[in-house]
C-alpha cells in the first residue's frame, strides 16, 4: 500500500518539476574560419642618418625600447678629421684677424697725424671684416660636421619591441639604411578574407578567436577599402592577445552572414545507445524524439544547442 502511495506521488510531482519550450527560429551568425597574423599596429625602421662604421650596438630582437633610446653608434673617421682642418683653418684665421685689427689700429693711429689717407684706413677695416665672416663662415662649418657627428647616434623612433636587427658590430652601412625594425603602437590581428565576403563585414563586428588553450572574442577595428588578389584585409582589437611571436597565426571565425536555426537547451537532451533524444508534448502526452544536433552556443546566458532534424518550429519541448 505504501509502495502504491509512493509511485502516485512521483507520478503526480513528474510534470510539476519539468519547464516546457516552445520552439522558435532564431537568427544565428554565419561563421567563416580564416587566420589572422598576430602584426603590430606600427612598423617602424630606426634608420643610420650618416653612412659609416657601427662601433656599438645596444639591442637584439625581443628587446623592448622606449622612445629615443640609443640602440646604435654609427662612426665615420671622415667626420673627425673635418672638424679638425675646420679647428685648423679656425686658429689660423684668428691670428690673421688679429694681425688685421693690429694693423687697423696702427692706421688711425696714422690717420690722426696725417700720414695715412682715410682710404687706406678703409682698406684696414674692410680685411678686418673679411677675416671674420670668414671664422663665421668656418665656424658654421664645423658645427655642421659636428652635428654630423653627433648624428651617428641611431635613437628608437618608437616605444615597442625590437623585431629585426639586420647589422651587426663591425658593419658597414650607408645613409638611410635600417638598423633595426621596431614593432609599437600595440598588437592586433591582421586578417586577409576572400572579397566575396567583404560586404558582410562591418567595423565593430564582433569575432570569435580559437588558441590552443582557449577562445576569445575580438572586434574589427578597420577595414581596408583596397581588394589585394582577391582579399579584403581587416585588423581586429583583441583584448590580453598573446604576443609573444610576432606573426604567429590564430584562428579566426568572422561573421560573414545570417541564418535561422532551433535552439532547445542542453539540459533537454538525453543520449542512449549513441543517439540523442528530447522529449516533446503533443496533445498532452509526452514522446521522445530522436534528434541530431549542431553546434552548441550560449544564448542570453543559457548553454543552448541547434537542432538539425528531428523538431520543428511551433513544437514543444520539455526539459528537466
Amino acid at each position: 500500500m505504501r509502495a502504491l502511495l509512493l509511485a502516485s506521488v512521483l507520478v503526480a510531482a513528474g510534470p510539476a518539476l519539468s519547464e516546457t519550450v516552445t520552439l522558435t527560429p532564431v537568427t544565428l551568425p554565419e561563421w567563416k574560419a580564416v587566420y589572422g597574423r598576430i602584426e603590430t599596429k606600427e612598423t617602424i625602421p630606426a634608420r643610420a642618418r650618416i653612412g659609416g662604421t657601427i662601433r656599438s650596438l645596444f639591442v637584439s630582437e625581443g628587446d623592448t625600447v622606449s622612445e629615443g633610446q640609443e640602440i646604435a653608434v654609427v662612426h665615420d673617421d671622415k667626420i673627425e678629421f673635418q672638424i679638425a682642418a675646420y679647428d685648423a683653418q679656425i686658429a689660423a684665421m684668428t691670428a690673421q684677424l688679429e694681425t688685421a685689427e693690429t694693423e687697423l689700429k696702427r692706421g688711425e693711429a696714422l690717420v690722426e697725424r696725417g700720414v695715412a689717407t682715410v682710404q687706406r684706413l678703409d682698406q684696414l677695416r674692410t680685411s678686418v671684416d673679411v677675416v671674420r665672416g670668414q671664422i663665421i663662415a668656418t665656424e658654421a662649418q664645423r658645427d655642421i660636421s659636428v652635428q654630423q657627428q653627433t648624428e651617428g647616434r641611431v635613437l628608437a623612433p618608437a616605444e615597442g619591441r625590437v623585431l629585426t636587427v639586420p647589422v651587426t658590430p663591425g658593419a658597414v652601412i650607408l645613409p638611410g639604411e635600417p638598423v633595426a625594425t621596431i614593432g609599437g603602437g600595440g598588437f592586433f590581428l591582421r586578417l586577409s578574407v576572400p572579397e566575396r565576403h567583404a560586404t558582410a563585414l562591418a567595423e565593430g563586428d564582433a569575432i570569435r578567436i580559437t588558441t590552443d588553450s582557449e577562445e576569445g572574442e575580438g572586434r574589427i577595428a578597420k577595414l581596408y577599402p583596397q581588394i589585394d588578389n582577391g582579399r579584403v584585409t581587416a585588423d581586429v582589437e583583441v583584448e590580453g592577445l598573446d604576443t609573444a611571436y610576432v606573426n604567429a597565426r590564430v584562428l579566426v571565425r568572422l561573421p560573414v552572414g545570417e541564418r535561422q536555426a532551433l535552439m532547445i537547451p542542453e539540459g533537454a537532451v538525453s543520449m542512449r545507445s549513441g543517439i540523442d533524444f528530447v522529449t516533446v508534448s503533443e496533445g498532452g502526452h509526452q514522446a521522445e524524439r530522436a534528434v541530431v544536433l549542431g553546434e552548441a552556443t550560449t544564448l542570453d546566458g543559457a548553454a543552448m544547442v541547434e537542432v538539425l532534424t528531428g523538431l520543428a518550429a511551433g513544437e514543444t519541448v520539455v526539459t528537466p
